[in-house]
């Protein structure tokens, strides 16, 4: 967790206090330099919040206008999740008083954007973006490995929960790999989710909650080739189309993390958002990025190359990515001279 804003100013003062007491041939100029210090640090201690991060404004504000930006010239081929995701956390930064945390549940194939939007908006909210200290990565693998310990697992998220918000209200946590989440860990924060004003004196109203999961994948692969099979643009998928759908499958999949969570049966989840399988163009569009981010000028022929040897499916049409963006990265090293 952060130390409050105000550490270092009472540490300093405490400091030269301890010193004064060490050295007490001193003690009258060591007491005069730590009332002067500590005279000017209360007087000018905003200069201090520019040094060190604090849940203050200088550290956490949110930019619309650059998430609207990023979600429409570095996300490609989600139409609706852009769409969704820039209204919701538009709506939660501008109230002055949420009724509830914002939770956002993000579903798709592995290389759509799911943890590349979380890191937008990370950007957008914390000057610091995922490094800051109150992003918090949660990865299920990593962090709750082992069933058998659920229950000490349930208790330590909770602690860690609580200790951060406590520390800041504006606190941002998010849980990737949720299709790998023992079922009924997640039940275990469902409080600091709710509508409550208050939870033994802590508000969690002003935090965001963000879960990533591959689940349900499926059933948004196949709303998207019932489309492209019946001749209708992909542009014209909407929310409507996938949303209900969607929460009844990760509620009634074992493997979802969510398997019948009451998250979803105390509709405590804002949205569920749909992120589509990408095409070729979609595939080619995040080569270029991904080659003017490695500082190179964008080549189309290399890209284009690289593009055409990964695999699609269905087999036969070749329309959607099996892997999106996830290795452009790495690939484009070998197509690269």
């Amino acid at each position: 967790m952060r130390l409050p804003c105000s550490a270092p100013l009472l540490c300093m003062g405490c400091h030269l206090i301890a010193v004064a007491a060490i050295e007490p041939v001193s003690t009258g100029l060591a007491l005069g330099i730590a009332a002067a210090v500590t005279g000017f640090l209360a007087r000018y201690q905003n200069v201090l919040y520019y040094f060190q991060e604090c849940c203050r404004p200088e550290w956490i504000s949110y930019n619309k206008t650059g998430l609207q930006e990023d979600l429409e010239e570095k996300l490609f081929g989600q139409h609706v999740a852009s769409r969704v995701i820039l209204k919701a956390v538009t709506g939660f930064m501008n109230s002055e008083n949420p009724k509830k945390p914002l939770v956002l549940s993000l579903h798709g194939w592995t290389g759509t954007g799911k943890n590349f939007v979380s890191q937008l908006i990370a950007e957008n909210i914390y000057q610091k973006g995922m490094a800051s200290g109150f992003v918090h990565l949660f990865t299920a693998t990593a962090h709750f490995p082992h069933e058998v310990h659920l229950e000490t697992y349930k208790a330590q998220l909770q602690q860690w929960i609580k200790g951060n918000v406590t520390n800041c209200p504006r606190s941002m946590f998010i849980f990737d790999e949720m299709d790998k989440m023992h079922p009924g860990l997640i039940d275990g924060i469902k409080p600091y989710l709710d509508f409550y004003e208050r939870l033994d004196g802590v508000s969690y109203r002003q935090a965001i909650f963000i879960f990533l999961s591959n689940a349900g994948g499926e059933k948004i692969v196949q709303v998207a080739l019932d489309f492209w099979t019946s001749g209708r643009e992909r542009e014209e998928i909407e929310l409507k189309d996938l949303e209900m759908a969607l929460s009844l499958s990760v509620f009634n999949n074992k493997n979802s993390g969510f398997w019948h969570t009451s998250l979803i049966d105390k509709n405590l989840v804002d949205f569920f958002v749909p992120f589509l399988p990408l095409e070729f163009k979609h595939v080619v569009q995040c080569g270029l990025a991904e080659m003017a981010a490695k500082g190179l000028t964008p080549d189309a022929a290399v890209v284009d190359h690289m593009a055409r040897d990964m695999n699609y499916f269905p087999k036969d049409e070749r329309v959607f990515s099996m892997k999106g963006c996830k290795a452009i990265s790495s690939r484009l090293d070998f197509y690269i001279d």
